[in-house]
């Protein structure tokens, strides 16, 4: 198969394999915080969920950093990455630990809340700081190639571990707090593995500085605006309407997100533990979909180029989703879960080239921060139009066709910036 091969091609690369272990250990471990979190919150039989008690989960967990996440980039550019990845993984791996024991001593949910939200802030940097290195570990030749297996790659160790936290959960009583001390020794793996990597592999190219808190805080905003100044230059402009058109896509996915959630809590299960392992399914299909998409678009962006591929899975994801999600029933949910997993990873390893193909080194980690806020917003602000239309069951036709809408807006709108 050519991903093998060009993932045997990538991993002769010594900064590109232990990068990659880096980027597998986190976003392992991410998946299995991750349904920690779902399965305490959602699947809890005690606890009668509700969209909007959905969409205000997310906004506490996301929604705050959407705020100071263009700070983080400026930061990146000034830390070495390696040791963000370093203290930012053993400072998660401490956190989540926190996280378990509240969950054991049944806190106030604005506390479990709090402690959660902390894990989510220092995501903020690593997953960040790993896009933004990519390009100090291979060549320019093979940067398709990495951004299509590397993320692809960290997708799937999340689905995976998603996956594992299901059975462990299953094995260890129902015990989230079990699955999220599981999640706090994959950080810690994440951690070690940065170790294998010299500190100044993966840049920033100028030394690192460490100024007074307000000279940082003035010098974070005029760096945020010279990143933003950056990215509306002519030479930029398709990373800016990339950048714009995956924010959409991103506002797509999570409306049909907390619409899956829903209708696996109850319309198409008969208990929690159904439900729960019914989203399980879908997980796993929608990561099929990832691997699909990282070896289908390296030969796909090459011969149509990344923007019109993005133009491609957006008219994709325009057609198929109506049609496999108005019968609201299991198997079209779970084909469509499969389509929108091939689309919506498409276009982001397209959106991840042009962006670190367009941007300059030294504004990587501030444009790829600012991105990563892009995508907190469009997911909290999914959830809360979400809340708005679903009914308690999740069946909304109105939620499904405005989607699709959306996503034939995004593949006109970057079909006619491409003609230009």
């Amino acid at each position: 198969m050519a991903v093998v091969r060009d993932l045997r091609i990538l991993l002769r690369f010594q900064g590109f394999r232990r990068l990659l272990a880096v980027r597998l250990f986190s976003q392992t471990a991410d998946g299995v915080y991750q349904v920690a979190l779902a399965t305490y919150v959602v699947f809890s039989p005690e606890k009668q969920t509700s969209a909007a008690a959905i969409a205000s989960a997310m906004a506490v967990l996301l929604l705050p950093y959407s705020v100071i996440g263009p700070f983080a980039g400026v930061l990146l550019d000034r830390w070495r990455r390696r040791q963000v990845f370093l203290y930012g993984n053993l400072l998660r791996a401490l956190l989540a630990c926190v996280t378990a024991v509240l969950m054991l001593g049944h806190v106030p949910d604005w506390l479990f809340y709090v402690s959660a939200l902390s894990v989510t802030a220092v995501n903020r940097f690593v997953l960040a700081g790993l896009s933004a290195a990519l390009p100090r570990v291979v060549d320019d030749k093979r940067l398709v190639m990495a951004n299509s297996l590397s993320p692809t790659a960290g997708t799937l160790g999340a689905t995976a571990g998603g996956g594992l936290a299901f059975a462990v959960r299953l094995v260890a009583a129902d015990s989230d707090a079990v699955v999220v001390l599981l999640g706090a020794a994959l950080y810690l793996c994440a951690a070690l593995a940065s170790l294998r990597i010299a500190p100044d592999l993966l840049g920033p190219d100028q030394r690192p500085v460490r100024p007074r808190l307000g000279a940082a805080l003035v010098g974070t905003a005029r760096g945020l605006v010279l990143g933003v100044r950056h990215l509306a230059e002519a030479p930029r402009r398709e990373a800016a309407w990339a950048l714009i058109a995956m924010t959409l896509m991103r506002f797509c996915y999570g409306a049909l997100t907390v619409m899956v959630l829903m209708l696996c809590r109850y319309a198409l299960s008969s208990d929690s533990d159904d439900g729960l392992a019914l989203l399980g399914l879908a997980v796993g299909v929608s990561g099929a979909g990832f691997f699909t998409a990282a070896v289908l678009t390296p030969w796909a962006a090459g011969k149509l180029g990344p923007g019109r591929w993005i133009v491609v899975c957006a008219a994709a994801a325009a057609l198929l989703e109506p049609a496999l999600g108005l019968p609201f029933t299991t198997v079209p949910m779970l084909v469509a879960s499969f389509v929108l997993g091939v689309t919506t990873q498409g276009a982001k390893i397209a959106t991840d080239t042009i962006v670190q193909s367009s941007v300059d080194d030294s504004f990587r980690g501030r444009i790829f921060s600012v991105y990563d806020v892009l995508f907190n917003v469009a997911f909290v602000g999914a959830a809360a139009v979400a809340a708005l239309m679903l009914p308690p069951d999740g069946r909304s036709a109105t939620l499904v066709v405005t989607v699709a809408v959306i996503y034939g807006a995004i593949a006109g709108a970057m079909a006619r910036f491409d003609l230009q």
